[in-house]
């Protein structure tokens, strides 16, 4: 068995993780924190939890209780999970940050996009992207794996098929983007209470989303990208827009056979005929995507959908992790989505 400990296991990301521990047949969790509710019972917070983890106590974070483990999950803050990495890497068998403290390769965009200097280089060079679909390789035997944003999978696995293949002009894309609550994690702020989100839409993040650079980093493009805070609990939609490249001649139907021929062997991609939606992804560590091309305004439009705490946080990390551990790579994860 694989001995786990989850760091920040009281956050959404912490449950959605303690929940697909539950079914892995090589997780054992041995260690659960979560400092803001050290001595509470999962089971108290997180009923859902409660037949899988009667006992589990969430407790402070101590590093030499996690030192030794196979496989440790951070889910906290940029800036705190960037602190802790040192104390982690090379104690533990793999560390999977889901922050965004080692995505970025590009260390001078973290004081414009996270208001912080990054400190750790040679970690950051060290980290591997944990997006199995494109980093497959180097993630076996990774110790320090930095699992995507949400937001950033679903457009990534949209449109890097298209750049990969030339098919479209890599400056000028735009990515339009909604998320579910549950995207902003487990905190007290008005802006993501009932009353303010309920029959509510509203754009965030104009122009300089912190998102941005990581996108650019995976697809390979520049973009504009407007995320969007829709009421419901979880999930997200992304519609992205690119012009054809010059001299490339398209069609829906070559941009589909483009993608069923790229994700073919991937286990959590479908290509669709359909439009992708949030519910047909929810619960599972699936990705749906299509796309489209106008001939009217010429314009190339590839769609994506995903659970944003399942492939799009907490899944991702489980996938990369098995990737990184040497495990079958869906365990613990599933392609079933929750019935209507």
């Amino acid at each position: 068995m694989v001995a786990v400990g989850i760091i920040g296991a009281s956050g959404f990301t912490g449950a959605e993780l303690l929940r697909l521990a539950a079914s892995h047949p090589d997780f054992e969790v041995v260690m659960a924190t979560g400092d803001s509710q050290a001595g509470t019972r999962a089971a108290d917070l997180y009923p859902g939890l409660s037949a899988a983890y009667p006992d589990l106590v969430f407790e402070p974070f101590d590093a030499d209780r996690a030192r030794g483990l196979d496989l440790v999950f951070m889910g906290l803050p940029h800036e705190a999970s960037m602190a802790m990495a040192p104390e982690l890497v090379g104690h533990v068998g793999c560390v999977v940050d889901l922050s965004a403290a080692y995505r970025l390769k590009d260390a001078s965009h973290y004081p414009t996009y996270y208001g912080f200097d990054h400190d750790q280089p040679g970690l950051l060079a060290d980290a591997v992207y944990g997006l199995p679909e494109l980093h497959r390789s180097e993630l076996k035997g990774a110790q320090l794996v930095a699992t995507p944003g949400c937001y950033v999978t679903t457009a990534t696995l949209a449109l890097r098929p298209l750049v990969e293949a030339g098919l479209i002009e890599t400056t000028g894309v735009i990515v339009d983007a909604a998320s579910g609550v549950t995207g902003a994690g487990r905190k007290a702020d008005l802006a993501f209470s009932f009353t303010t989100v309920d029959e509510n839409l509203i754009a965030y993040g104009l122009l300089s989303h912190r998102h941005t650079p990581e996108m650019e980093q995976e697809i390979g493009a520049q973009l504009l990208f407007t995320p969007h805070l829709v009421p419901m609990n979880r999930g997200i939609l992304a519609t992205c827009y690119a012009k054809p490249a010059a001299g490339v001649d398209v069609s829906t139907e070559s941009l589909l056979a483009l993608l069923r021929e790229r994700w073919a062997d991937e286990p959590f991609m479908v290509v669709t005929d359909g439009s992708p939606s949030t519910k047909a992804t929810l619960g599972s560590n699936v990705v749906q995507v299509t796309a489209r091309y106008d001939e009217r305004t010429n314009t190339i439009v590839a769609l994506g959908a995903l659970d944003n705490l399942a492939k799009g946080a907490s899944g991702g990390a489980v996938q990369a992790a098995n990737v990184a551990l040497g495990l079958d790579e869906s365990a613990g994860l599933s392609t079933v989505g929750v019935a209507p």
